[in-house]
């Protein structure tokens, strides 16, 4: 085990602090931390730094900000100057040139939540429950110039359940990439780096809240889907009386209906609220927002609704 090992650690989100926190309690050192330029948050829009930045300052390890690396080479060169044996990066959010990934001896090491090469990119996540995958994991990987497309060092697979939603997979994944990353630094040398399959390749392209939108001539089965994949951000919606709907939790009914609009609310009495979708589905939905109030279980929702029966949940709003 080396624990001398002079770390740079590079990252920006609620993740990547975890990442951090449990390399710095599993008593390795970081010499420097990258993180990205405090962003405007909360009501007032107040310059807020990223959890990272606030757990180094915590813990007294400097913390660089730079905009990014192509263009300011003065930059590059307060990284040559420390020589770093590793670089660990986990969604740090900015591109790292050819010219930073040379530097550290050990190269760049990047945390990805997902079977490479499936769902490179920016949120494979999201996109592994979307789509319905059976299997999720960590890949340790060595980073070079393409889109996560550097060789393998470690990779830990996990099945899904049928109820797993982006928030509880991030969860999970996130204790497996801390763990594995831990290891890694125990001893990196004696991990043999696999180039990745040209098969099977995929993209996790960004999430747009515009693609969160249900559309309810899809069947019941795909949205209920897309309810768990936009679960936390940007969350499924949808208009009821022009009034914005988010959708946390749903299952599919064994039932088929026959109305001709879909989105119709068949049924909303005691705690169901079903909804009728494409291909003759139905979804009940166990969880709802409605603009302005807080989430609510179907029950609560209900309360002092007494006349939705007929009416139809819409794409958009068209009021």
């Amino acid at each position: 085990m080396d624990k001398k090992l002079k770390i740079i650690f590079a990252g920006t989100p609620e993740i990547s602090r975890l990442v951090l926190a449990n390399i710095l309690s599993s008593g390795f050192q970081v010499d420097l931390v990258l993180t990205q330029p405090d962003r405007p948050a909360g009501r007032g829009m107040k310059l807020t730094p990223s959890p990272v930045k606030q757990l180094a300052l915590e813990q007294g390890i400097e913390v660089f900000q730079p905009l990014g690396f192509r263009k300011d080479p003065q930059n590059l060169a307060k990284i040559r100057e420390l020589a770093p044996d590793l670089i660990v990066v986990v969604a740090y959010g900015i591109i790292l040139p050819q010219e930073l990934l040379d530097i550290p001896r050990l190269g760049c090491i990047n945390i990805h939540v997902s079977l490479l090469p499936r769902w490179r990119g920016a949120a494979p996540i999201q996109r592994a429950v979307l789509a319905g995958d059976e299997y999720s994991g960590v890949t340790i990987m060595q980073m070079d110039a393409g889109l996560d497309t550097g060789d393998m060092l470690i990779v830990e697979k996990i099945k899904l359940s049928d109820t797993e939603t982006s928030a509880s997979l991030h969860d999970k994944l996130a204790q497996i990439g801390v763990q594995k990353i831990v290891e890694f630094l125990q001893n990196p040398e004696q991990y043999v780096p696999q180039v990745q399959s040209e098969d099977g390749v995929s993209y996790a392209h960004k999430l747009d809240k515009e693609e969160a939108r249900i559309n309810w001539s899809e069947e019941a089965c795909e949205i209920e889907r897309k309810i768990r994949g936009y679960n936390p951000f940007p969350g499924a919606h949808g208009y009821l009386d022009g009034v914005l709907h988010k959708f946390w939790s749903g299952e599919v009914l064994q039932i088929e209906h026959n109305e001709s609009l879909h989105g119709t609310i068949l049924r909303a009495n005691a705690d169901q609220l079903w909804i009728a979708c494409g291909g003759q589905s139905v979804l009940a939905i166990n969880e709802i927002q409605e603009a302005g109030s807080k989430r609510k279980n179907t029950a609560q929702y209900l309360q002092n609704k007494p006349d939705l029966v007929g009416k139809i949940f819409k794409s958009e709003n068209l009021s």
